[in-house]
């Protein structure tokens, strides 16, 4: 493989202008995830410390093997949402390690609304389930909830993202010999008791762990029977008398203990082998990327100067390098693992949508995972490309993407408009995992063309009624709105609150984040039994 030659200089107006720009963006991120993780109101941190609990960040601290990375996912779910305060959507999920294993790790942070659930805490642990399942991780899950958030158990209850689907998954997880492992730390009442009855070992705290189907003021009402937590389904019942429960745990810290050697008694799973390189760093800065990259969208780079800062040693085999040149293919490795990596350097026309597909399918049928490296307006558009056969050509490299089954992962580095999305793998798409950089805007296309369109709609009605066309001010009069609208959902952090990534990257860690992304997906097969692709219209 040869190294790509850099043609950046690092000096230049332009480049110090945008390191300067993202720079200010990955300092405004950092802020965010700081507040996500940290900020909690004094009451609930005092009500957490009385109970003789301890914090759900130490929780992590002490599960996790020492000096080991965490693969946060959705650190950002639910910012902005209900009343502003249900950080990471009440619960702290990623990969990380534990006894030498790769695990899915949840745990309920009980400071944030005593744990209860929220539409996006659903969404949240089924995005997780999807990882597990995905990707063969067993399962851990600390849990401490006071159950689903009432004043919206209509976006809780009935539907397939509702809570009755996350029971659904563990049964699947089960028959697919995924291990799942649950420490009861606080209560787990209604939904919350099957989560953790569904589990594989259950391990249950002293003194504040509860496990039942209707807490002490349902029994009440029910029945007239009063009853402590304690003694409707504490430890000691649980252990002793109903069975539920299989380990008794003194505290947290024991619970956490006793964990950790479960996860260290499981059988070793023989992780799926690819043709490893010996690791190297990028023979360029990655820090440079902030540099290459503009926040403003409209402003081109060459997408090789972002691989060339992400992969071993900054070498890249390119694929069909003359053609196609709207999308850059070839090989590389990221922490010695091979991957086939995808990358726009502007609109898709039919000639790269074509290459792009032949390219996915030598990845598929050599099992090479696929990287996309989304910066994407869509499909170029217009009769002559139509005569030309843009949207059967479209539909190869979207089918192409779809039916592959080697693990698939996507960055979105810039935006992600329309059907481009679509064809670079976006999350309809089921990569493995997406990411988004501060500077990406995602939406069906940006709002000044959106507006235009409108505005072009508008007057084609006004013709045909024999209207004159619209004032300058009737025209601003609705583009305003919609690039507003526009603007607000298509920013990254709009994205990541409504979980439709796993999260935003400083640039800068895109490569280490990759690294262990695909370790992770190792736990699987490379390609399941259903290789092969659809019918391409010729």
């Amino acid at each position: 493989m040869e190294v790509i030659e850099s043609k950046i200089d690092v000096h230049s107006e332009e480049y110090q202008k945008n390191y300067k720009e993202m720079t200010a963006l990955v300092e405004d991120l950092n802020k965010e995830l700081d507040i996500a993780m940290n900020l909690r109101s004094q009451k609930a941190l005092d009500r957490q410390k009385e109970s003789g609990k301890i914090p759900a960040t130490k929780k992590l601290e002490l599960l996790l093997d020492k000096n080991t990375p965490f693969l946060e996912i959705a650190p950002l779910a639910a910012r902005g949402m209900y009343d502003g305060k249900v950080h990471k959507a009440g619960l702290i999920t990623g990969i990380g390690i534990v006894e030498g294993k790769e695990v899915m790790v949840s745990i309920n942070d009980a400071t944030i609304k005593g744990g209860a659930g929220y539409p996006l805490s659903m969404k949240k642990g089924l995005r997780c389930q999807a990882i597990a399942m995905e990707n063969r991780l067993p399962s851990v899950s600390l849990i401490d909830s006071a159950g689903a958030y009432l004043p919206l158990q209509s976006e809780l209850f009935p539907d397939i993202v509702g809570g009755g689907r996350l029971f659904y998954n563990q049964a699947l997880k089960s028959k697919m010999g995924i291990p799942q492992i649950a420490a009861v730390m606080g209560l787990c009442t209604a939904g919350g008791a099957y989560g953790v009855a569904m589990c594989d070992d259950i391990v249950h705290v002293k003194g504040h762990g509860a496990i039942f189907l209707g807490g002490p003021p349902l029994v009440k009402a029910a029945t007239g029977e009063e009853v402590s937590a304690n003694e409707l389904g504490g430890p000691e019942l649980h252990c002793s008398e109903s069975g539920v429960s299989d380990y008794y745990a003194e505290d947290d810290q024991h619970a956490i203990q006793i964990v950790r050697s479960i996860v260290k008694n499981l059988p070793a799973n023989e992780k799926s082998k690819l043709t490893m390189m010996e690791p190297e760093p990028p023979l360029y800065d990655p820090k440079e990327l902030y540099g290459i990259v503009s926040p403003d969208l409209s402003k081109p780079y060459d997408c090789r100067e972002v691989i060339a800062r992400i992969v071993d040693g900054s070498r890249f085999l390119e694929f069909k390098e003359m053609f196609g040149s709207t999308i850059v293919t070839g090989w590389a490795h990221i922490h010695g693992y091979p991957v086939g990596i995808l990358a726009n350097n502007g609109i898709l026309f039919s000639d790269s949508a074509k290459k792009a597909t032949q390219f996915i399918q030598l990845c598929d049928k050599r099992k090479i995972p696929l990287l996309f490296l989304q910066n994407i307006n869509g499909f170029i558009v217009g009769s002559q490309y139509e005569r030309g056969g843009i949207t059967k050509d479209g539909h190869k490299m979207v089918n192409a993407v779809s039916t592959a089954t080697v693990p698939k992962f996507t960055v979105v580095v810039g935006a992600s408009f329309g059907a481009g999305n679509y064809a670079m793998c976006g999350r309809a798409y089921s990569p493995r995992f997406m990411w988004m950089w501060p500077n990406a805007q995602i939406g069906v296309m940006g709002g000044e063309q959106a507006a235009s369109v409108l505005v072009t709609i508008s007057n084609d009605q006004r013709k045909r009624l024999g209207q004159p066309p619209l004032t300058e001010e009737e025209i601003e009069f609705i583009k305003g709105p919609v690039i507003e609208n526009a603007r607000k959902e298509g920013s990254p952090y709009y994205a990541t609150s409504q979980i439709w990534d796993d999260g935003i990257l400083d640039p800068v860690k895109t490569r280490d984040v990759l690294g262990l992304a695909i370790s992770a997906s190792l736990n699987a097969p490379l390609r399941d039994d259903t290789y092969g692709f659809g019918v391409f219209r010729m």
